[in-house]
């Protein structure tokens, strides 16, 4: 589990969050958002009145005032997000056409005719609905995500309710981001942040769950799915570091369709076969039953060509395989010098997830001389630039579980944190 010292603290509903606020306040400048009730402070004193258009003024008098009712369920927006407008989204997405696209479009009958009633509790709506006014490219991911849930849930065979109950869950899974600065992230970037901004970003899973298992009368699969959507199966993923039967069936479609639509978004060229190699990179990270789908529709895809020739990526992996060497010979060198709780849960964390790495990298052939010339240079390259991610990524986690450490502790891990950045694309 990663140490709750370095995370963030999660909102309390009792007072207005300033982000998800400043957002809303936002919104509001193109929709009409008004209280659906008195605002009343926790003491009884009238702040706001029921019918009332939100604005600045709103924002000013919910400063440091605790709350009789979550704000979330005191607001309403009036012309916002309807089933109709995802539907129509959907639509957009389908004409705008690229590897998503070919992916849902056989899907795409059952998705329309389900996406059109999904239930909106109020909450969710007026979260949807500012983020569509303030934040387009979250409410096309959430789209996106509807959209990718949706078709796997059909590929498996799911029934109505369950067609349905995906397609929530991939439409709600990133609501928590809006409780965190904008500036320290934004959907799928992760893949990209800066330490600071990743401890920031972390959280956002955990506060979706809060949203929908506290504000909304949603079932509690959807919320626990949420929590869920940046966990591993080996372990390795965020906020609880959970494991194989502790992570639910929906909570594994949503890391599916995560980690796809990051690396379509943070692709020089967007193609299913480079998520295709972000999902079995590391074999065991992700559930194959969900991840066929995207396999599937890869396996359909025209080829990409390689950026580099067979010598350059060979050199590139050279230098990756040293850089993987260096950091284990490093968690090895460190061990027996960890006293601190906190340095050895780090350090313990990072021999964990580099194991898991190095089993990736022999699973994958990239070892081999004679193994990588018979191999498509393009899935070379995907998997090679997937691995330096990892490397980047084993960093962060391992920096998060450790917290703050005594300065020479500190510095035992910063030794580790400059192996693991020896090496980049």
């Amino acid at each position: 589990m990663l140490n709750a010292a370095t995370v963030p603290r999660s909102p309390s509903f009792s007072v207005a969050n300033q982000h998800a606020l400043a957002t809303i306040l936002e919104a509001s400048q193109t929709k009409s958002i008004i209280a659906s009730r008195d605002i009343f402070d926790i003491s009884g004193i009238k702040l706001w009145a029921r019918d009332q258009p939100v604005s600045s003024a709103l924002q000013r008098r919910l400063l440091d005032r605790q709350l009789r009712n979550p704000l979330e369920s005191c607001l309403l927006a009036e012309d916002g997000v309807t089933a109709h407008t995802l539907v129509r989204a959907f639509e957009e997405q389908l004409e705008r056409g690229g590897p998503l696209a070919a992916l849902v479009r056989p899907h795409a009958g059952r998705i329309l005719k389900e996406a059109a009633h999904l239930p909106l509790h109020s909450v969710p709506q007026l979260l949807l609905t500012a983020s569509q006014a303030s934040r387009p490219e979250a409410f096309d991911h959430a789209v996106q995500a509807m959209a990718l849930c949706g078709a796997m849930m059909d590929a498996h065979g799911g029934g109505v309710a369950e067609l349905r109950m995906a397609l929530l869950c991939g439409l709600l899974h990133d609501l928590g981001e809006m409780y965190i600065d904008p500036r320290h992230g934004e959907a799928d970037a992760d893949r990209e942040l800066d330490f600071v901004s990743y401890q920031q970003l972390v959280v956002h899973p955990h506060v979706g769950h809060l949203l929908i298992a506290q504000l909304t009368n949603y079932p509690g699969a959807l919320s626990r799915a949420i929590a869920e959507h940046h966990e591993r199966l080996d372990g390795s993923g965020y906020p609880h570091g959970l494991q194989r039967d502790e992570v639910s069936a929906l909570g594994r479609m949503l890391a599916v369709a995560e980690v796809t639509l990051a690396t379509l978004r943070h692709a020089e060229r967007p193609q299913l076969a480079r998520a295709s190699v972000a999902l079995r990179a590391v074999p065991g990270e992700f559930d194959l039953n969900w991840a066929q789908v995207v396999e599937a529709a890869a396996r359909a895809e025209v080829p990409c060509r390689a950026n580099l020739g067979t010598a350059d990526v060979q050199a590139r992996l050279g230098r990756l395989d040293g850089a993987l060497r260096m950091a284990e010979e490093c968690v090895a060198a460190l061990t027996p010098q960890a006293e601190s709780p906190a340095l050895k849960g780090a350090v313990a964390l990072g021999q964990h997830l580099l194991s898991r790495l190095r089993i990736g990298w022999n699973a994958s052939g990239l070892w081999s001389a004679q193994a990588l010339s018979a191999r498509d240079a393009a899935e070379v390259e995907a998997i090679e630039e997937e691995l330096v991610f990892r490397l980047r990524a084993i960093e962060r986690a391992a920096l998060l579980r450790a917290g703050e450490l005594a300065p020479g502790d500190a510095a035992r891990l910063g030794t580790l944190c400059e192996s693991l950045r020896a090496v980049s694309v």
